[in-house]
């Protein structure tokens, strides 16, 4: 179904019964041209990508806004998130019929920092999709680093294993819906001293959403990085204080759980060690990469694995 271009178009904030909505949009948009580039079109959007935009909605509500077309209902939503100084764009899709028009960019102006915000600007985009990229870099937030994903099942044997004087305490249970309190004000020192924020929201959402995770302890007590795994197969997010640790860290983490398929994970090409040893494991390269983007520079991605192209 198409909108008629003729019909007035309006703008609100996203609620939650939108969100079944936003991700037929989501899969329209994406199988539109995913043909024209060797893709195989996607199947239903699965549950976890419903539970991450819910995510995103509870977590940023006055950034998730959909643009809707009188008598046909949303033809395009944008959501963005704040962490700290850092804005990220974690979505921003348009139905086919409706691209064209000035829709994408309506609604890329109205989740923008206000005016005078000092906010960093990111976020990750196809990079087959040339105008994206163009509309973005319109407001600053230029193509800067190739993310690389990487699938397949591991070769046990070629991976590292953490230094014996590193431990590794769960932050995260399979099926325990939340974190381990006593290390989260660690973590998210951590963090700020890796990414320039704390998200102590992700993190418990990360828990909520079925991962096992993991905290590495150096003998001194200080939390040296972390790592998790999904029950699905999908790593991440991966962060460690020394590019020497990341190597060990993916080691650990992809085995400490067996998946039911393979293992698939998004990687900054920056992040050589986690990049060296995920393809000295028999991991493989798939589809073009994504990039990531930004209006100045923010974070180390060399030492960083991100939880999803729309939640670094």
């Amino acid at each position: 179904m198409r909108a008629s271009p003729g019909a007035a178009l309006t703008f609100r904030q996203a609620r939650i019964e939108d969100l079944a909505a936003c991700a037929e949009i989501w899969r329209a948009g994406l199988d539109d041209y995913s043909p024209r580039v060797g893709r195989l079109p996607l199947g239903p959007p699965p549950a976890s990508f419903t539970d991450m935009m819910s995510h995103l909605l509870a977590t940023d509500p006055a950034t998730f806004v959909v643009a809707e077309r009188e008598g046909f209902g949303v033809v395009g939503f944008a959501s963005a998130i704040r962490r700290g100084g850092v804005w990220f764009l974690s979505m921003l899709f348009v139905l086919p019929g409706d691209q064209g028009r000035g829709v994408g960019r309506a609604l890329l102006e109205r989740v923008l920092p206000a005016t005078g915000d000092n906010a960093v600007l990111s976020t990750c985009t196809d990079s087959v999709q040339p105008i994206s990229n163009a509309l973005y870099s319109r407001y600053g937030i230029v193509p800067r680093v190739p993310i690389l994903e990487l699938v397949g099942r591991p070769m046990r044997a070629t991976l590292p294993a953490l230094p014996a004087d590193v431990v590794a305490r769960p932050i995260a249970r399979l099926g325990s819906m939340e974190r381990d309190a006593a290390l989260a004000p660690a973590i998210d020192a951590f963090d700020r001293g890796l990414l320039g924020y704390a998200r102590p929201v992700d993190h418990d959402w990360l828990a909520r959403s079925d991962r096992l995770g993991f905290a590495y302890v150096g003998p001194d007590g200080r939390v040296l990085g972390y790592g998790y795994v999904a029950r699905s197969g999908r790593v991440g997010p991966i962060a460690v204080i020394d590019e020497g640790l990341m190597a060990p860290a993916i080691g650990h983490v992809l085995g400490s759980f067996e998946p039911a398929g393979a293992f698939s994970t998004w990687v900054p090409g920056t992040n050589g060690a986690a990049v060296q040893a995920l393809l000295a494991a028999g991991l493989l390269i798939e589809d073009y990469p994504a990039l990531l983007c930004w209006s100045r520079s923010y974070a180390d991605f060399s030492r960083y694995v991100p939880i999803t192209l729309a939640i670094l």
